[in-house]
């Protein structure tokens, strides 16, 4: 009875090259028809959905700010006079959103410009700070009706045992160019014990 011969395995360098035609056009198809949208994430988007839906018919218009943390910041092109106001999520905002944002336990400090051009950015310097370390700044949102704005620094709590270094952050908000339509507003930057408030002409 002949023996069988016994069966050689691939080489290498085949076994590379097979696994490389598969894997690079596999990546590139990948990442050239990737949706560049976030993962659904169903009850983030439904609640922000019905944000939405109850802010417009609430006759607010809502503007998403860019939020830095700097570590030397400089001022925000001048100084308002600021005045102090009272905490918490004013009545008309707080019946219309569909969960109350987490603010900072109170506004310490704010540096703004008394004015504004409605074509460039408007920024805002802040510091705020929390009654612990379990909480960092997440963004920010303002709310405008008619001739207020009011200003949520939105926080989010740490997971697990991470904790912030500070419980005081400063911080700077700045509203994108063309958010602001001209004229001339009360704003108020919004804390859960304390708030400030100044006045702002935008031309």
């Amino acid at each position: 009875m002949p023996a069988q011969r016994e069966r050689q395995p691939w080489p290498m360098k085949w076994v590379a090259v097979a696994i490389l035609a598969v894997i690079v056009p596999y990546t590139y198809l990948t990442l050239h028809y990737r949706r560049p949208e976030k993962a659904f994430e169903p009850y983030h988007d439904m609640k922000d959905r019905a944000n939405t839906l109850r802010l417009l018919s609430a006759g607010f218009q809502r503007i998403t700010l860019a939020a830095e943390r700097p570590a030397d910041p400089s001022r925000a092109g001048g100084s308002a006079p600021v005045s102090a106001a009272a905490g918490g999520v004013p009545g008309a905002l707080h019946e219309t959103l569909v969960e109350p944002p987490l603010l900072p336990a109170e506004i310490a400090r704010v540096s703004a410009a008394p004015a504004a051009n409605s074509l460039l950015a408007y920024p805002i310097d802040l510091t705020c700070s929390q009654p612990d370390n379990k909480q960092q700044l997440a963004g920010a949102q303002a709310y405008v009706r008619e001739h207020e704005i009011w200003i949520a620094p939105e926080f989010e709590r740490l997971a697990g045992n991470l904790l912030s270094r500070t419980r005081e952050t400063t911080a700077r908000l700045t509203f994108p160019p063309g958010a602001l339509k001209p004229g001339r507003y009360r704003v108020t930057l919004l804390g859960a014990n304390a708030s400030k408030t100044w006045t702002l002409e935008v031309k």
